[in-house]
């Protein structure tokens, strides 16, 4: 939509015309249509009146500077304008004649990085028809989005989309499970269906990704000479909801869109939320510790019970699977991921340097926001038992011994002392619960599983 307008300037000295509405005009006239020099160059002209002679260099340079990565930001646009010394130059020199003839406006088109150019996603591209495609209102997805983070600032029942619950974590540090509340869940379902499952995972990742699993994960491993085991720290809120936004923007989502889907996708954790929590248990915490972990909690970030976070965690991390699995591929190692658990593993060649890998990977790691927790950190040659999410790799896939002879004693009990003794975890369907673990094992060892079922059948289900 072009309106006419006319601002003249005059005599204003080239530091004012940097933070002048100039820079914001010609900002959103470059973000408005097709990111390609010749349609800058015409749509930067009409603004101006006139095809100055330095617009077509200034597009070059903003391409150059731009092209290739994530959709910018406007007030990225900005930033490169006023730091532009040849821009600033041209300011100076023609300041008495510069004008703006014509504001540029309108809603930005979808401009999606080039591999994302045939992903079959919905069409958005403003706040109007977001909210359209979620069938809300603006003011509905304003609140559900919380971009400005009300549920933190002024923690009110109304303004929390959340539940809260805290898990131990074997190491003595706590895990924090944040279920979105059945609306709030029923647009992150949207979301998740019609635009996270269109978009294509790295080959190396195996947690929650259709058609793989943690046999697809451990498989490439099976009969190394060493598997090299590594876990990551906090996985879900390490992404923070910049990250998330930037992803949508890859997708080619303008930033309004972009933001208000991250916000949907992320959450902050009240303060009153956190009190609750610790006086509902009886964890023992060091108060560093806990400062640390509601810091951390506090940030936008993707929370461990959304249906949108297990998928973007996976495609947020497309950068650091790439990066890893070139590093693998020098080594002469194979390189799988299921969700905060990395596995690498392979020959003579990399046995001799799995150590050296390990850090190098730990500093990758560290360079794309993740942290290791080196205490997971396992170097495991064929003389010891290899595992990877609960299976054994050494020779062929099997389950451990350990987990077989727990779920044969318990159903052995259920057999002599009713199922009821035994659901001591109160699952509300004991009976399919002990179904999913036997076919379970069927999956990866059918001799055990058949011997697990035999004694199943033996049950007396009331």
């Amino acid at each position: 939509m072009l309106m006419q307008s006319e601002t003249r300037w005059s005599d204003p000295p080239p530091d004012l015309m940097l933070t002048s509405a100039l820079v914001n005009v010609l900002a959103n006239a470059i973000l408005s249509g097709e990111q390609e020099k010749d349609a800058i160059v015409t749509r930067l002209g009409k603004v101006l009146g006139r095809n100055w002679r330095w617009i077509r260099p200034l597009a070059g340079r903003y391409l150059e500077t731009f092209t290739g990565r994530t959709r910018p930001r406007r007030r990225e646009v900005v930033s490169f304008l006023r730091l532009d010394r040849d821009f600033a130059e041209a300011c100076h020199r023609y300041g008495h004649q510069i004008k703006i003839l014509h504001r540029i406006g309108g809603p930005q088109l979808m401009r999606p990085v080039a591999a994302a150019e045939n992903w079959p996603i919905p069409r958005i591209e403003t706040i109007g028809a977001l909210a359209d495609w979620l069938e809300l209102d603006s003011s509905e997805l304003g609140w559900f989005a919380d971009l400005k983070a009300l549920g933190y600032k002024r923690p009110q029942p109304r303004l929390e989309h959340y539940h809260y619950r805290v898990l131990a974590k074997a190491t003595g540090s706590i895990r924090l499970i944040e279920t979105p509340k059945p609306r709030l869940k029923d647009l992150q379902r949207r979301i998740l269906v019609a635009i996270l499952d269109h978009v294509p995972s790295h080959p190396a990742v195996h947690g929650f990704v259709k058609g793989r699993s943690i046999q697809t994960f451990a498989a490439p491993h099976v009969g190394r000479r060493v598997v090299l085991r590594m876990d990551l720290e906090n996985f879900f809120p390490t992404f923070p909801g910049a990250r998330v936004q930037s992803f949508f923007r890859t997708l080619g989502y303008p930033e309004p869109v972009a933001d208000l889907l991250g916000g949907l996708a992320t959450n902050c954790v009240p303060r009153t939320a956190w009190s609750e929590m610790i006086k509902q248990t009886s964890f023992a915490l060091d108060p560093q510790e806990l400062w640390h972990i509601r810091a951390m909690y506090a940030r936008p970030h993707l929370p461990q019970g959304a249906p949108t976070s297990p998928s973007l965690a996976n495609l947020c991390s497309y950068r650091l699977d790439r990066r890893l699995s070139g590093l693998a591929q020098s080594a002469g190692a194979a390189y799988t991921r299921y969700a905060d658990d990395l596995a690498f593993s392979g020959g003579e060649k990399f046995e001799h340097s799995a150590a050296r890998f390990a850090t190098q990977v730990a500093v990758i790691l560290l360079e794309e926001g993740f942290s290791v927790h080196h205490r997971k950190t396992r170097i495991m040659r064929q003389s010891v038992r290899q595992h990877l999410a609960g299976l054994v790799t050494n020779q062929r896939l099997n389950v451990r011994r350990s987990d077989f002879d727990l779920l044969k004693a318990i159903l052995t009990n259920c057999v002599r002392h009713g199922p009821e003794s035994q659901n001591r975890e109160a699952h509300p369907h004991f009976r399919e619960h002990l179904v999913g673990r036997i076919g379970f094992m069927e999956s990866i060892n059918t001799e055990k599983g058949r011997r697990l079922r035999a004694i199943f059948d033996q049950i007396e289900w009331e």
